[in-house]
């Protein structure tokens, strides 16, 4: 029986040099170069940036419309202003409520 674990042991240190050796030559391994149009890329960069730089031209005229857009809702934020008001109420409560319990332990 001991031929057999000797083995057993064997063939388990064989398949783990195998996958050292493969987890090696995988992470050794270097990708494949394309064929790539360096001119084509500068030139979609130039486009890109063109295009970013119109935006932020553009951007000024968009933010006077967002500064009119914005003094509309300042007078919807007045109203939850009352809301709040009726908060401090509520709060007086329990308040009131812990001095009755009090009141009935005495």
């Amino acid at each position: 029986m001991a031929s057999l674990r000797l083995k057993r042991k064997a063939l388990r240190n064989r398949v783990r040099a195998k996958v050292r050796k493969e987890t090696i030559q995988r992470l050794n391994a270097k990708p494949t170069l394309k064929n790539i149009d360096i001119e084509k890329v500068k030139e979609e960069f130039k486009q890109k940036a063109a295009d970013a730089a119109k935006k932020a031209s553009s951007a000024p005229a968009k933010k006077e419309e967002a500064d009119v857009q914005a003094e509309a809702p300042v007078a919807e934020k007045k109203k939850p202003a009352a809301k709040k008001e009726a908060a401090p109420k509520a709060e007086k409560k329990p308040a009131a409520k812990k001095a009755a319990a009090k009141k009935k332990e005495d």
